[in-house]
Order: structure tokens, then C-alpha cells, then sequence
């Protein structure tokens, strides 16, 4: 019979690609790994993926969001170098100034055609997935 300690599950995560002023905000991070991505983060226990979608948004952004949609998950291992993840990622549209919070250094707006050429994770294929309407 397996422990609790020898079994291990991939850690459950968020990432909002929020529609902005004729672009998509980005956050450049504070923390390793280095690079801009789309706002997101852990899910906390007992917090829906909708909720910690808007909570890491607001977080990082200091927008409130509307969630339009969940887009995709992604799920390869390889990821997020610290740990095995699966971000279940949301489409969000927000009005107002974002602003960095939390873990964001920076936060800006890009079009898809000029995005940064540091992304962390696997933020490109997301964006590219979005932009190519893959899901």
C-alpha cells in the first residue's frame, strides 16, 4: 500500500489572458523563473479555478476582471521548472489601469505580433494558441 508521502499528484494552477486595450496584459515576474507571463498562479485549497483566476488577476494587476470563458489546459511536465503543473488557463476582459502587485516587477500590454521575447513557462504556445483561436 502506497503512503501519502510516495504518492504525488501535479499541482493545480491558473493563467488569465485578459483582453486590454487593443492587446493582452502581461506581467514581467519578480521571481524565478525569470520572464513576462500572463497573470496566474496556484489555486489555494479549497478555491475554485474560477475564483483563483480573478484572486492571482487582481493580485498581480490590480484589475477586477470579468472571466468570459475557460480556454485550455495545459499539463506537460516540463512547464514550470519547479514542479509538475496543470494551469487551467481563462479568458478575461478588464477596463480600467493595471498596475504590478504581488509577484509582478511590471505589467504591460501586448499585441500578438510584438509580444516580449523572455516568456516564462510555456506562455508563448498559450498566446499562440489564443491568437491562432486553437481552442
Amino acid at each position: 500500500m502506497k503512503t501519502s508521502s510516495e504518492h504525488r499528484n501535479p499541482v493545480p494552477t491558473v493563467d488569465v489572458i485578459i483582453r486590454h486595450m487593443n492587446g493582452i496584459i502581461l506581467i514581467r515576474r519578480k521571481n524565478p523563473p525569470p520572464g513576462w507571463a500572463l497573470p496566474g498562479g496556484f489555486v489555494d485549497y479549497g478555491e475554485t479555478l474560477e475564483a483563483a483566476a480573478v484572486r492571482e488577476a487582481k493580485e498581480e494587476t490590480g484589475l477586477d476582471i470579468r472571466l468570459l470563458r475557460q480556454f485550455h489546459s495545459y499539463s506537460d511536465p516540463r512547464r514550470d521548472p519547479r514542479q509538475h503543473t496543470i494551469s487551467t488557463v481563462f479568458l478575461a476582459e478588464a477596463a480600467g489601469h493595471a498596475m504590478a502587485g504581488d509577484d509582478a516587477a511590471e505589467v504591460g500590454v501586448f499585441s500578438g505580433n510584438a509580444l516580449p521575447d523572455e516568456l516564462a513557462f510555456d506562455h508563448r504556445q498559450i498566446i499562440e494558441d489564443y491568437i491562432k483561436g486553437r481552442y
